[in-house]
């Protein structure tokens, strides 16, 4: 997995200060996105141990308190990125008491394969659905446009 981002301490991608990563690849392609440099696959830099390390270490930094952590991209749900996205969740749920983990994705919960919902199953907060310029409204919260959904995988 390729990544093209990490934020340590960020306020934009979810509630409360957050750790974000934003992810390279995606399939989607959505008119209008802001993330266009992210879509391809082998863009940005080689996710590695090192950075799984630091995100892990920021997390659990109590002279900067952080909610938990963004996964973002590009699509953390492209398929090519599921098993090290899914690695890292693991881990964060195994090594962060008390952190929550928010994910974008372009897929629609309903649409999503057996493995990409392992994974979505794992997050707190999973915002779906592809960018539409069209529902593109500022005034939405963590969110792009309307037809985008704030989904509380536990309550699902």
């Amino acid at each position: 997995m390729n990544y093209h981002r990490y934020i340590d301490v960020d306020v934009v991608n979810g509630p409360g200060t957050r750790c974000t990563l934003y992810v390279a690849g995606c399939e989607h392609h959505c008119p209008g996105c802001y993330n266009a440099s992210t879509w391809p696959l082998n863009s940005g830099h080689p996710f590695c141990d090192a950075l799984a390390d630091q995100i892990v270490a920021d997390l659990n930094d109590t002279r900067i308190r952080r909610r938990g952590l963004s996964l973002t991209g590009g699509d953390p749900l492209h398929p090519e990125n599921v098993p090290e996205v899914l690695k890292l969740v693991r881990r964060v749920r195994a090594e962060c008491p008390g952190k929550d983990v928010w994910m974008w994705t372009g897929y629609t919960f309903e649409a999503l394969t057996s493995a990409q919902r392992e994974l979505a199953q794992m997050v707190d907060v999973l915002v779906d659905g592809r960018f539409v310029q069209e529902l593109a409204d500022p005034e939405l919260l963590f969110r792009g446009s309307s037809n985008q959904r704030l989904i509380e995988v536990g309550k699902v």
